[in-house]
C-alpha cells in the first residue's frame, strides 16, 4: 500500500472515529528474507485514559499511530537477524511446533529493540533505540541493554529519553499498547479484557473466532495469524498466546510485560494486568509486536487532506 492509499486510511479515521478493519502491509528486506508486517491504524486521538485500575489511568494517546495486527513472528525475526547481522537468539519453545516460523518470536527485551532499529534503518531511517554497540563492532553484544538518548543528540525527546523522535517504528508504549487492546473506538468506551468485553474470552488452542483467546493452560502458543478474534481496533492476541513486551519503564528499569499467555488463567489477560520483567531477561513468555508513525511528509500530506475533506463536506451540506 503507498503513502498516499495509507493516508487516507488515516483520515478516515480521524473524521469518522470508528474502527477501521482493513490492514496495511509493509514489506521489509529482500530475496529469500524478505517478510512483511501487516499494521492497523490507531485513530481517535485524544481519548481519556481508563480509569479506575491498579496500575493506574492508561490508554490516552494524542496522535495517530499504527500497531501490528499481529505479534512478530520467528521468522521475522530470523530474516532481520540474518540481514542485519544482529545475532538475536530466539528462545527455544521445546518443540517443533513451538518453533515453527509463524509462532510468535520469544526474545529479550533488547533484542526485540534490536530487531526495531533494523526495520528502520531498512528503510533509511533513525534507529529508535541507542545501544553502546552496533552489529559488527567489537565487542557487539545483541543482549546488551539499552541506553537513555541524551539531551542534545538528534531525536532526543526528554517525555520519552529511550525513543528516538526520528524512528519511524517502535516498540508501544503503555499507553500506546492499552488503547489498541481495550478501547472500542466505536463507544469510546474501554473494555476489561481485548476483545471488547468485560467478560473473559473463550479460550481456545487456535483459530480465528471471535471472542476467542489463546489462554487457560494451552500447551503452545499458536501462529500469530491463528491465535484468537480481534480486538475492536483488529488486533490479534493482545490477550493470551504469549505476553508482550512495553516499552515504557514501568517498575524503575525494569520492563512491562503484558497480555497474558497460552497457559495463564483469564486475570493475566485483564486491562489492570502487568508484571515486570528485565529487559535482557531471556524466558519463554515474552514477546511483541511494533507500532509505527506516519512520516513526516505523510503528516503534511495528512492536514492537507484533512482540510479538503473538511470543504467537501461543507459542499456537500
Amino acid at each position: 500500500m503507498n503513502k498516499i492509499s495509507k493516508l487516507l486510511l488515516v483520515v478516515t479515521s480521524i473524521i469518522t472515529h470508528t474502527a477501521l478493519t482493513q490492514t496495511i502491509t509493509e514489506t521489509f528486506g529482500s530475496g529469500a528474507n524478505q517478510f512483511s508486517i501487516d499494521f492497523v491504524t490507531i485513530g481517535n486521538p485524544g481519548n481519556a485514559d481508563h480509569p479506575s485500575l491498579s496500575i493506574g489511568p492508561v490508554g490516552s494517546v494524542n496522535y495517530v499511530y499504527n500497531i501490528g495486527k499481529y505479534e512478530i513472528s520467528r521468522e521475522m525475526i530470523r530474516n532481520a537477524s540474518n540481514l542485519g547481522n544482529l545475532g538475536i537468539t530466539l528462545v527455544d519453545m521445546g518443540s517443533v511446533v513451538g518453533n515453527g516460523n509463524m509462532r510468535p518470536g520469544v526474545v529479550s527485551w533488547n533484542e526485540a529493540a534490536r530487531f526495531i532499529n533494523w526495520l528502520n534503518v531498512s528503510k533509511g531511517y533513525s534507529t529508535a533505540y541507542k545501544f553502546s554497540s552496533q552489529p559488527g563492532d567489537g565487542g557487539y553484544n545483541s543482549n546488551s541493554n539499552v541506553q537513555q538518548w541524551a539531551s542534545g543528540e538528534s531525536g532526543y525527546n526528554p517525555s520519552n529519553p529511550y525513543r528516538n523522535s526520528n524512528a519511524i517504528y517502535f516498540m508501544p508504549n503503555l499507553d500506546e499498547w492499552h488503547k489498541a487492546a481495550f478501547y472500542n473506538p466505536n463507544t469510546g468506551t474501554y473494555s476489561h479484557f481485548a476483545n471488547g468485553s468485560n467478560v473473559a474470552p473463550i479460550a481456545v488452542a487456535e483459530g480465528t473466532n471471535p471472542n476467542t483467546a489463546v489462554y487457560d493452560g494451552q500447551s503452545m502458543p499458536a501462529d500469530i495469524n491463528n491465535a484468537g478474534g480481534l480486538s475492536p481496533y483488529g488486533t490479534m492476541a493482545q490477550g493470551g498466546n504469549v505476553w508482550e513486551w512495553q516499552e515504557t519503564d514501568t517498575y524503575s528499569t525494569a520492563k512491562g510485560v503484558r497480555g497474558g499467555a497460552a497457559g495463564n488463567w483469564a486475570g493475566t489477560l485483564a486491562a489492570d494486568s502487568m508484571f515486570p520483567s528485565w529487559p535482557s531477561s531471556e524466558h519463554e513468555n515474552p514477546g511483541f509486536r511494533i507500532a509505527a508513525v506516519p512520516e513526516p511528509s505523510a503528516l503534511s500530506l495528512l492536514a492537507i487532506g484533512l482540510g479538503g475533506l473538511a470543504l467537501v463536506r461543507r459542499r456537500r451540506s
